[in-house]
Order: C-alpha cells, then sequence, then structure tokens
C-alpha cells in the first residue's frame, strides 16, 4: 500500500468589511505599502468605523494582507471615491487587488444604485492604473482621467499630482 499525500492550495484571505479594531493594522498595513500616503491612525479609524460599507480588507491567519478604503463623496451617492488600495508586500502578484476592489465594487453595486467608480492616481503609480484600467476592461466600462490635483495643490512637498480616474456609467438594471 503506497501513502497518498494530499496537497492544499495556498490559503486564501477572507475578504470582509472592515471594523473598528481594524484601524490600527489598517494603519500599520498603509505604512508597509510606499508610495501610499501614511495618513494618521485616526483617520484609518475613522474609515474602519464611518465608512466600513464602502471598505473591504482582506485577511490571512488573523492578519491584514490588504484593504481597498473608498467613500461616497457628498452629494454623490452613485459614486464610490476609491481612497487606497494596499497589499502586504507578500501578497503583491496576486491578484489580490483586483479580487478586493471587484468584492467591494459588487457589494456596493447590490446596496445603492452605483453608477461610477472614481480613483486619483499620480503618473507614476503604474500598479493603480494597471489595476483600474483592468477592472473598466473586466467589466466592459469606459475609463477617463484627467487632472485633478497639481503638484502645487499639496503645497511644498514632493507630491506629485494626481488625475482622477472615472469607470462608468454601469448601465442601470
Amino acid at each position: 500500500m503506497t501513502a497518498q499525500v494530499l496537497s492544499s492550495a495556498p490559503a486564501q484571505p477572507i475578504l470582509r468589511k472592515p471594523t473598528r479594531s481594524d484601524g490600527a493594522n489598517l494603519h500599520e498595513l498603509i505604512a508597509r505599502c510606499p508610495p501610499l500616503d501614511l495618513n494618521s491612525g485616526y483617520a484609518y479609524l475613522l474609515l474602519c468605523e464611518h465608512h466600513a460599507d464602502t471598505c473591504v480588507v482582506a485577511e490571512l491567519d488573523g492578519r491584514l494582507v490588504g484593504a481597498v478604503t473608498a467613500y461616497c463623496p457628498p452629494g454623490r451617492p452613485d459614486t464610490l471615491f476609491v481612497w487606497q488600495v494596499a497589499v502586504a508586500p507578500a501578497m503583491q502578484g496576486k491578484r489580490l487587488a483586483s479580487r478586493m476592489l471587484d468584492r467591494l465594487i459588487e457589494r456596493c453595486a447590490a446596496e445603492r444604485s452605483l453608477r461610477f467608480v472614481e480613483a486619483t492616481i499620480s503618473p507614476s503609480n503604474m500598479a493603480s492604473r494597471k489595476l483600474f484600467t483592468g477592472f473598466a476592461t473586466r467589466h466592459g466600462l469606459n475609463i477617463a482621467g484627467s487632472l485633478l490635483f497639481s503638484a502645487a495643490d499639496f503645497g511644498s512637498g514632493d507630491h506629485e499630482e494626481e488625475w482622477l480616474y472615472q469607470i462608468g456609467p454601469w448601465p442601470r438594471a
């Protein structure tokens, strides 16, 4: 009799809404994901508390390994503005960002009359441009970009300009 070795697929992260207890871990994750701008721990706590319905986190073995933070701009409930997309270095290249974005948009589209997804992307952030262009292509949606914030808008720092990318509109059901 020969022993049979069962191979198991690598564990996949659990994609879920963030909770208040994720705020500090989200701050730590963003800190490990340059070139993302690191905001205060309080900002991430507020995102997890006030905007959990428009965010998603990826958890693997009890640790946050990815997140998409987003919100609906005031007066525009049909638009989801994606603020930051973070994937832990060890998880990069595994399509986690695409899976999180798809899950978030699927959830938000089911819960609200979503028509557009927007994000700002600096010219050097090729990974984000590829992520959002790929999303638009997968879903057969238009994508358009225009300058939103010039480098001067950020003050005297070294921040690049930010282009606003708009994806949509989703066809009405």
